[in-house]
């Protein structure tokens, strides 16, 4: 056996020393052992939207448009108050998407009103009635919840 391979087989054994591993699997376990303490000794949820009333809602289609991926957002009447080609609206074509992948995997047709809320905390959601979808616009960013909150003013 040659030197080299001499340091090669060393070297192998050395490549994540023992402790690391035995942390690791500790880790996995005391995480297992907390999830298991709060499932069986009904521990409340923390950090979990509480879902505030709805202050203010307005019914909007979305639809896509060309192959582009440019959704058009209309109002009950068939106006068009924005596309997500505008400034700052990208946004709206990636929550068309969403909604629109949702629908096919419900198996729902046709082109039903999503609804725009806000609530009395200031949050703003979207809630599709056909599939039951609710998507509270937190964490997004503030143009992208912008984008959204601008339908209601």
């Amino acid at each position: 056996m040659s030197q080299l391979e001499q340091q090669m087989r060393h070297r192998d054994k050395e490549m994540v020393p023992r402790f690391l591993v035995q942390a690791m699997f500790a880790l996995m376990a005391a995480s297992l052992a907390i999830v298991a303490y709060a499932q069986w000794f009904d521990v409340p949820n923390r950090g979990v939207l509480v879902e505030a009333p709805i202050v203010q809602s307005l019914a909007v289609t979305m639809t896509a448009g060309d192959r582009n991926g440019i959704y058009t957002v209309t109002d009950a009447d068939g106006a068009v108050l924005v596309t997500s080609a505008d400034h700052k609206a990208g946004f709206i074509g990636v929550m068309g998407r969403v909604i629109e992948r949702d629908r096919l995997v419900s198996g729902i047709t046709g082109n039903p009103p999503v609804q725009v809320v806000r609530r009395e905390n200031g949050n703003v959601a979207i809630i599709d009635d056909s599939t039951g979808l609710k998507v509270e616009l937190i964490g997004y960013g503030k143009d992208n919840v912008a984008a959204f909150a601008k339908l209601l003013d």
